[in-house]
């Protein structure tokens, strides 16, 4: 007798270990994602030929804040500009979703951040989301890959433009000069002629802490700032809103400023000698460090130093 209760209080022991750990794995997989973001320390580091990277935290802005700042010499040798293109008259889609990550690797890139915002879009639970990777989404405003126009310009939309000569254009109506190789869009200029742009909007997205991405010029046009700010993540990078980006935005030779696709979409990636790597800590379906699907990117092919 006293050998089968023994046997049952193991058994039930077992139970009781095993329902632990099924209570506990979701908990347990939540902490290795924040504990992979990367380290809240100031650094700043020179990436690739040309391409210098700065990361900048700060715990009091009013809020924690991690912003990541790159820029980039478009005259430096070995830099090449590659957005994301069309699969063409295959898909009834523009283009087909994919993570910044896996755009960077697809087209052997070494740097590349998310672009236009984007439609359809839903995030309901880790499972039930859209879109997944090769779904088909469409852009908002101009794309342009390889001279090909595959997402029309749209008035409200400004664009950043590239030359074949590398030069960098941010234009207000968002229709490229001529002879324009790629583009991309976003949805409102932050700084112009150096100084920001006011404007005064209700809009929850426009003035509540939010993920963001922005990219720069210099007059000349031969030097690009791509800025990522992270946010959703109380403690860590709660983000900013979009007057607070324009005074982020207000550095040192920066001419003209837009406003790209944020939120979850925020992704700054880089190539590295073992693989791919996230600079900041995206969010998706209120994972950290999990890369959302979206509709296009903006990259970098670069030489090593």
């Amino acid at each position: 007798m006293g050998t089968k209760i023994r046997a049952s209080a193991n058994r039930r022991r077992i139970r009781e270990f095993f329902g632990v750990v099924l209570l506990a794995s979701p908990l347990m997989v939540y902490g290795s994602f924040h504990f992979s973001r990367p380290a809240l320390t100031n650094t700043q580091s020179r990436l690739f030929q040309g391409v210098s990277y700065r990361h900048l935290v700060n715990q009091s802005f009013p809020r924690p804040v991690s912003i990541h700042i790159v820029e980039i010499k478009l005259k430096a040798p070995g830099i090449k500009i590659v957005v994301t293109p069309s699969p063409g008259k295959r898909s009834p889609h523009e283009i087909q979703a994919r993570t910044t990550s896996e755009f960077l690797q697809e087209f052997n890139l070494q740097l590349a951040i998310n672009a236009n915002f984007f439609y359809p879009f839903r995030e309901k639970t880790p499972w039930d989301y859209y879109p997944k990777t090769v779904d088909g989404v469409n852009l908002v405003g101009l794309a342009i890959s390889n001279k090909q126009i595959y997402s029309q310009s749209q008035p409200k939309f400004p664009a950043l433009c590239f030359s074949p000569e590398n030069k960098a254009q941010i234009v207000d109506n968002g229709q490229c000069p001529s002879g324009t190789v790629e583009a991309i869009a976003g949805n409102q200029i932050l700084i112009d002629r150096g100084r920001p742009v006011t404007a005064f909007s209700s809009a929850s997205f426009y003035n509540q802490p939010y993920p963001r991405t922005a990219v720069a010029t210099n007059r000349s046009g031969d030097k690009l700032w791509l800025f990522v700010v992270d946010g959703k993540q109380p403690f860590y990078s709660e983000g900013v809103t979009i007057p607070e980006l324009t005074q982020i935005l207000l550095q040192p030779g920066i001419d003209r400023a837009v406003n790209l696709d944020g939120g979850g979409s925020t992704t700054l990636a880089v190539a590295t000698p073992t693989g791919s790597r996230l600079l900041n800590s995206p969010i998706q379906n209120k994972l950290p460090m999990q890369e959302r699907p979206i509709g296009n990117h903006l990259g970098f092919r670069a030489l090593r130093n």
